[in-house]
């Protein structure tokens, strides 16, 4: 066994693995804290900062600059993910929680629209694209940290961790904004109150700085140093396989993103905007759904480590195709327990997909331009399918009218990116991340043809 993959396993142990997990889950829940908290208050936003005689236009506009982040989410995965390649994952991570904690933080500060005109939702775009390019290399870069230093057989339970906190960040937001919404009058949620999540990134972020930077950089970047390995252009270094291991990447994350992001961040709005719930009930809903999905990250982990990721990555893809239509019609119920139900529905397929795209990220590239292929790939389909997905569910309602039409979009992605990976995914379970470093050109994880089950 090379020195490189038993690292990780004698490396991480005792208190070393407890501080490992406790910075790569506390740095990712504070970075998706920071990003979801614009979702949360959307409403507010689209009429403080994008005024229209029509409140839908409003909200649609809100909606769009949410979607602005992920435009520019590719550059960030580019440029974050080369540094992460070429000066460590850590200084990678590090800069990512800066970035987003102060962006965060400035959003809290711009006056609106009424006080200062067109400057207003322009710094808002602005500062939404700083946040996006941060986003940009926190997800790969955070999986590489963490799973470079898991035991190579619980590589998918290391991964849940990546997958909860991003959520759990997002129910911590939504705690948030449902305090917000309970404990301040709706007059002065829309004139301070909603700032105040918003002001919470500076004290958090010098947390998660702080976690992160009390580590040393991975066993298996270490070892590229000393072994002379790390590559000046990791990017021009990934050469045509390189380009079909994105390419699994933009498949397995347009699934697992538009799913993410439906559950996170749209479902909020639509059980307000379209089913009519209150605030606080439509938080509640998306809180509970998103505690379900979370607990059940570990246990799609664990089964990625027994069957396969290939196996469980295509079962929660299909299976979340297939269930996108029942469950927004449960949730158009407008019962709370059915409308659960739905949300759940969708969370039982989402978390295996989740779980197994951050496995992926790592398995399937050497770990030279590990950070920065995977980066490339994953924020591409965030930016044309998982971030603009909460714009085009809103659309579709306000064009159709019907209620459950979101679920089309969710259900078309997730059965077009399942097929494609169920004629080229590989199983990567097992693979050992020193031969796929050592032996690009013969890749550990072939990519010409489907694999046998």
């Amino acid at each position: 066994m090379s020195s490189l993959h038993s690292a990780p396993e004698g490396t991480a142990a005792g208190g070393t693995t407890r501080r490992i997990v406790a910075a790569s889950a506390a740095g990712n829940l504070l970075e998706w804290f920071d990003f979801a908290i614009y979702g949360f208050f959307a409403v507010y936003i689209g009429e403080l900062y994008f005024p229209s005689d029509s409140s839908t236009s409003s909200l649609l506009a809100a909606l769009a600059v949410f979607g602005v982040a992920f435009a520019v989410r590719p550059a960030g995965g580019f440029v974050l993910g080369r540094f992460a390649d070429r000066a460590g994952r850590r200084p990678a991570l590090t800069l990512s929680v800066l970035f987003m904690g102060a962006s965060t933080a400035l959003i809290a500060c711009v006056p609106t629209y009424g006080t200062i005109g067109v400057a207003a939702p322009v710094l808002i775009v602005l500062l939404r694209c700083v946040q996006g390019f941060s986003a940009g290399g926190e997800y790969a870069g955070a999986a590489a940290f963490l799973i470079e230093y898991a035991p190579s057989n619980r590589r998918g339970l290391w991964s849940s961790v990546i997958s909860a906190t991003a959520a759990l960040g997002v129910l911590v937001a939504g705690l948030t904004a449902l305090a917000v919404t309970t404990w301040v009058p709706e007059s002065q949620i829309e004139t301070w109150g909603w700032r105040l999540p918003f002001l919470l990134a500076a004290p958090l972020s010098v947390i998660g700085l702080y976690m992160r930077l009390k580590l040393e950089d991975t066993p298996v970047y270490r070892e590229l140093e000393q072994k002379q390995q790390v590559v000046h252009n990791p990017v021009r270094k990934l050469g045509r396989q390189g380009l079909s291991r994105m390419a699994l990447v933009f498949a397995s994350t347009a699934i697992a993103g538009l799913g993410f992001y439906y559950l996170a961040v749209y479902v909020v709005t639509h059980l307000t905007t379209v089913i009519g719930w209150g605030k606080p009930e439509a938080l509640l809903a998306t809180i509970g759904g998103l505690s379900i999905y979370s607990l059940l990250c570990p246990l799609a982990g664990t089964i990625g480590d027994r069957i396969g990721r290939r196996k469980t990555m295509i079962v929660g893809g299909v299976g979340l195709g297939l269930v996108a239509i029942p469950s927004f019609l449960l949730i158009g119920t407008g019962n709370s327990a059915l409308s659960l139900t739905g949300l759940v529905l969708i969370a039982i397929f989402e978390a295996p997909v989740n779980v197994m795209l951050g496995v992926l990220l790592v398995e399937l590239f050497p770990a030279h331009t590990r950070v920065s292929g995977a980066s490339i790939g994953f924020n591409l389909a965030q930016a044309m399918i998982g971030g603009p997905g909460p714009l085009v569910a809103a659309a579709l309602v306000a064009s159709t009218g019907i209620a459950a039409s979101p679920a089309f979009y969710l259900t078309g992605v997730a059965l077009l990116a399942s097929a494609v990976l169920v004629r080229y995914l590989p199983e990567t379970l097992g693979t050992n991340l020193a031969e796929v470093q050592a032996e690009e050109s013969s890749s550990a994880v072939p990519l010409t043809a489907q694999p046998t089950a």
